[in-house]
């Protein structure tokens, strides 16, 4: 099992072939020039879910699925849901990487492309399936998926945290 520390928002692994493996087959997190990789919070969350990845405290104890989870809420309003989506395209062979930039939470990339080979093909909004969208919302993440080239794709988790999707796009008639 791979150990990483935890660094208030993000958490780096140990310099290590299988650290690079995480990042070299999956595309988890981002390579540094020490050969250690830098994982976001969601990352981590996921990864030690898996059992793939121990994150360790200041002290050098192992920081549990749950107690983690908690940390990444306490800087994310939307974790959980977050959490969802991101595992659900993650278990599907999906690589996620954020989207911030783009004005959404995720892009994801087809399976079999990697970033940097190509572009990602959608552009992903994990919501709770309780939530509403007004048109003008959603009017807002249809032309952030389309000025950027990608699909829209809602991610909407129920209250038995299943994941279902919407992919929607501009066509002209």
């Amino acid at each position: 099992m791979i150990q990483a520390q935890f660094l208030k928002e993000r958490v780096v692994t140990e310099n290590s072939n299988d650290a690079r493996d995480l990042y070299n087959q999956g595309r988890f997190g981002t390579l540094l020039k020490d050969g250690k990789v830098q994982l976001s919070l969601l990352e981590a969350v996921y990864l030690v879910d898996k059992e793939k990845l121990q994150v360790l405290d200041g002290r050098g104890k192992a920081i549990e699925f749950d107690a983690l989870l908690r940390k990444h809420q306490k800087s994310e309003k939307n974790a959980w849901v977050r959490f969802c989506v991101f595992k659900d395209l993650r278990d599907r062979g999906y690589i996620v990487k954020t989207a911030m930039k783009f004005g959404a939470d995720f892009r994801v990339y087809d399976r079999g492309v990697k970033p940097g080979e190509d572009h990602a093909k959608w552009v992903v909004f994990p919501v709770q399936e309780t939530s509403s969208l007004t048109w003008y919302e959603f009017s807002a993440k249809n032309r952030v998926a389309h000025s950027t080239k990608k699909r829209l794709l809602l991610g909407i988790v129920d209250e038995e945290n299943d994941v279902s999707f919407w992919e929607t796009r501009w066509i002209r008639p």
